[in-house]
């Protein structure tokens, strides 16, 4: 992320009379990509939809959000606060509308008026076609409705449902360049952003009454709507250089070429029950367990059928994967984000050093993340797993479920790098668990 800011002087004038000790940010939504956790709505006080300020996370944590998926049915997200952001967890897939309203408080400062100061903040994501057709949310005051038509969008600003005569809309892009445009007597302006990239749109509007909030009076509401987008909103087809990026990792992973399969013996425990048998793996990557304890059985199933899976190498194919990258260079300690199109799973990747780093998945109730804390190489310099972390979360609510670490120790065996030591320790609500497997090869 960039961490030193300027601000376009347009923006500092509008902004040194807008929001006293709030000046020089919105409340702005960003929708993720499925990423670690899976897929989230974020939540910043900021000058653009990017990395809060954490210093009024407080004052906007009581922030209210609703998805829409389907034209006017509306959701209510859980929204969790964290150090410089509210999060809250969307759909793994499919278009989406991200709709919020926060109440920010009384603001007076002396010799200027006293102000109510409420925010709206929207986000959408997907298909054109698709969110054309999803509707605004009549609860919320003061929105912006953005109808895509080709290369451009029509904004209108809605003031309980109806159009803004003369709105202005300020628009801000990735590096705080920011542009206005202005609605006709209709309420509608036509906006055509300059390039691709992330863009943050706001429209103020003032309500000349008095009241009072929490024991503060007021002489006039300041509201603010903001809309931010990924433009283009719909990509297809791939990036080159994620793809080469992608397939370069996948060439230094050590692979089983040729394998016709092991067997060994097993010891091992299961929260400190101790158990014995044999395992075979087949060429095809078929595991069979023979042991009389019930559940280690399924778990070595599981495990190491796993394990076998990642090994067995790829058997070639013309069809090059489709992916993408979802973030901008060097943003992440645990290298970019790819996004995979297409498969069975809405997937992700991290890749840095020739190595895949992270693996983002989601499998109908739940989204998984692997996070490679060490790798090692074997003889042929290709990169074996030794330590790594999988946290699983409830795709529905986003409570973290449980998290499991796990050790790897291999052996060279002929050509192939066998395992003879799997260990996973299992976090949760439930306690601690540690799990164990030896293999000793005949």
């Amino acid at each position: 992320m960039r961490m030193t800011r300027w601000l376009h002087p347009a923006v500092l004038a509008l902004l040194a009379v807008c929001a006293g000790d709030a000046q020089a940010h919105f409340l702005f939504i960003r929708i993720s990509p499925m990423a670690e956790a899976g897929r989230t709505a974020e939540v910043y006080f900021s000058e653009q939809a990017e990395a809060g300020d954490p210093r009024f996370i407080e004052k906007v944590a009581q922030t209210k959000l609703w998805v829409q998926t389907e034209p006017g049915q509306f959701q209510e997200l859980t929204v969790r606060q964290g150090a410089d952001r509210l999060r809250a967890t969307l759909p793994a897939s499919g278009s989406v509308a991200v709709v919020g309203l926060c109440e920010y408080g009384v603001l007076a400062r002396p010799n200027q008026t006293p102000f109510l100061l409420r925010y709206y903040p929207k986000a959408v994501a997907g298909a054109p076609d698709a969110l054309n057709r999803l509707t605004p949310r009549q609860e919320i005051p003061l929105e912006i409705v953005a109808r895509i038509e080709g290369d451009r969008l029509k904004l209108t600003a809605l003031r309980q449902g109806k159009p803004l005569p003369d709105a202005v809309f300020h628009t801000v892009d990735a590096d705080l360049t920011s542009g206005e445009v202005k609605a006709g007597a209709d309420g509608t302006a036509v906006w055509q952003p300059p390039a691709y990239g992330r863009y943050s749109i706001y429209v103020r509007d003032t309500l000349k009454q008095s009241g009072t909030h929490d024991g503060k009076s007021y002489e006039e509401i300041r509201e603010f709507a903001t809309l931010a987008l990924e433009w283009p909103l719909e990509r297809k087809g791939a990036d080159a250089e994620a793809v080469a990026l992608f397939e370069e990792a996948l060439a230094t992973r050590a692979a089983w070429n040729d394998f016709t399969g092991f067997s060994a013996e097993a010891t091992g425990s299961v929260d400190g029950r101790p158990f014995t048998g044999k395992v075979a793996a087949q060429a095809d990557g078929t595991v069979k367990v023979e042991t009389d304890d019930p559940v280690a059985r399924p778990w070595l199933e599981d495990q190491l059928g796993s394990l076998v899976m990642h090994r067995l190498a790829d058997s070639g194919s013309d069809t090059k994967p489709v992916l993408r990258f979802a973030d901008e260079p060097d943003e992440h300690p645990l290298g970019r984000l790819l996004v995979f199109e297409g498969g069975r799973f809405a997937s992700s990747y991290r890749v840095k050093d020739r190595q895949i780093t992270v693996v983002n998945r989601h499998t109908g109730r739940r989204n998984m993340t692997i996070t490679v804390l060490e790798n090692e190489r074997n003889r042929d310099g290709k990169f074996l797993p030794r330590r790594y972390l999988v946290h699983y979360w409830d795709a529905a609510s986003g409570r973290l479920d449980h998290v499991e670490t796990v050790q790897e120790r291999w052996q060279r065996v002929g050509a192939w790098d066998l395992p003879t030591e799997h260990t996973v320790t299992s976090a949760s609500d439930s306690g601690l668990s540690v799990r164990q497997v030896m293999l000793k090869y005949k």
